[in-house]
């Protein structure tokens, strides 16, 4: 299994959208490092779910329902979307700056590449989030 962060501003798809609209595809991706990872993503992997800007911090886990095809928003066949549905909030959002002050997070990929609308994580910064959601 594979861990991953994908980001979104509040204001324009929150958690609670989400989890009202009970999965979506994550689509608008315009970069080439994020479209990557989503091409990497498989069924069943864990994903959190970032606030940007507005909050900046987890509030949720989702997980991949539909692996990677050809993003309907575009004619360009290079972009691409997954398809996540909502598991459950976090007992307490972490923070960006929780994350920054946590020593074995400082190699977390939202702070070596901030603008990547998804990030892979590894399993120990997965768990380690969680666990400091329980705080």
């Amino acid at each position: 299994m594979n861990y991953w962060l994908v980001k979104s501003e509040p204001h324009k798809y929150s958690w609670e959208k989400f989890n009202k609209d009970g999965r979506t595809h994550w689509d608008g991706v315009r970069n080439y490092t994020a479209r990557n990872n989503m091409r990497d993503m498989r069924l069943g992997d864990l994903v959190m779910f970032y606030h940007s800007n507005e909050g900046k911090e987890v509030v949720g886990i989702a997980k991949v329902v539909k692996e990677s095809y050809q993003d309907p928003t575009t004619d360009d066949t290079a972009w691409l979307v997954v398809e996540i549905a909502p598991v459950e909030a976090l007992k307490k959002p972490v923070t960006l700056a929780q994350i920054k002050a946590e020593p074995s997070l400082s190699e977390i990929q939202i702070l070596k590449q901030g603008r990547l609308s998804v990030t892979s994580l590894k399993k120990e910064e997965f768990d380690k989030i969680l666990e400091m959601s329980s705080h």
